[in-house]
């Protein structure tokens, strides 16, 4: 089969087609056919290191995935041979206290497909079982492949962390990244005004048609500035930060008294500059947030499924292009995600 490889790590030169034998179905696991394969930050971390880490190379990348069931291996009953889904990206024990309270991405084994271990940017994927998910009917392998990572990282950061309410002014930074655009549609879903981040004008109207109230180019326009305006100095009651150092302090200087702050990454760097004084005056909170769990993941497909949320596609590309998702993430072109036809 064919599947994308990193052997090492470097620029977009080091993503390589190899021709790599086809897995198999093995106890409690199943052979699916990749219909289309999402393309995520991640990827780009993967292939560029990460400081501090020491990641299994070679490794297969991508975390999100759809397509249908060609195999299963014994003792699995349910999916069966014909079947469409979608794959829940991350794994766990299974067996522990935070597994069994819903919070599999505290669980000490949690791993992401893509990242731990081989992921779906390939032609066929063994997977666990219960990674595999019914799609939902009406939807295309390449919406399955869109939505799962980057809307259960919102949905986790906004209403189990954040706990986002009816009224609440929410910012949400990079409103045209994946992350952004699930994150937009999450909080309008649940009664908050938003407001976003765009790298350019042309993202406008199309942050607007997802449902964001207000759109900051942040390019040219001090987002910190336009917030305090928009909200008469008041500030916003939640910020969901997913750049970092480049928008960190101004972040936390942008939430209203009891505001709540919610980070998942840290495109634009790792150390941010924190002033305490905001912290304890103003009785603020700052949330890590990574994934979701299983239940967060139905309901959210649920929602898909139902039309209520929907992912944005930006591009479709076949899998020897995958190096072009690479670029238009780094120059943040995109509008939504890429997604890879194997």
């Amino acid at each position: 089969m064919n599947a994308v490889v990193i052997r090492k790590h470097g620029g977009v030169e080091v993503l390589e087609i190899a021709d790599l034998p086809k897995p198999k179905a093995e106890a409690g696991r199943v052979l699916m056919k990749v219909k289309a394969a999402g393309v995520n930050h991640l990827d780009t971390w993967v292939r560029r290191g990460l400081p501090g880490m020491t990641l299994p190379l070679p490794m297969i990348p991508g975390s999100d995935g759809a397509g249908v069931v060609e195999e299963v291996g014994p003792g699995v009953h349910d999916p069966k041979p014909g079947d469409r889904v979608f794959v829940s990206p991350g794994y766990s024990c299974g067996r522990c206290i935070e597994c069994g309270s819903g919070r599999e991405p505290l669980c000490k084994d949690y791993g992401m497909f893509g990242e731990n271990c081989n992921g779906l940017q390939a032609e066929y994927v063994a997977l666990p079982a219960g990674n595999v998910v019914p799609l939902p009917d009406g939807l295309s392998f390449e919406e399955g492949a869109a939505f799962p990572l980057v809307f259960l990282t919102a949905w986790h950061m906004l209403v189990t962390r954040a706990q986002v309410r009816v009224g609440d002014d929410v910012l949400v930074h990079a409103g045209g990244s994946g992350v952004g655009t699930a994150a937009i549609q999450i909080a309008k879903l649940h009664g908050a005004r938003v407001i976003t981040t765009v790298g350019s004008a042309d993202k406008v109207a199309k942050v607007k048609a997802l449902g964001a109230d207000e759109a900051i180019p942040y390019r040219t326009t001090d987002f910190l500035e336009e917030v305090r305006r928009i909200t008469r100095k008041r500030g916003v009651d939640i910020v969901v930060e997913t750049v970092g150092q480049e928008t960190w302090e101004r972040s936390l200087k942008a939430l209203a008294r009891g505001g709540r702050l919610v980070t998942c990454g840290a495109t634009g760097g790792y150390e941010g500059r924190t002033d305490i004084r905001y912290l304890f005056s103003k009785g603020l909170s700052i949330h890590g947030s990574t994934m979701g769990g299983r239940a967060e993941l139905l309901r959210v497909g649920r929602l898909v499924g139902e039309g209520r949320l929907k992912p944005v596609i930006d591009r479709v590309l076949p899998l020897d292009r995958v190096a072009e998702a690479h670029r238009a993430m780094a120059e943040r072109s995109l509008f939504g995600k890429s997604v890879l036809r194997p």
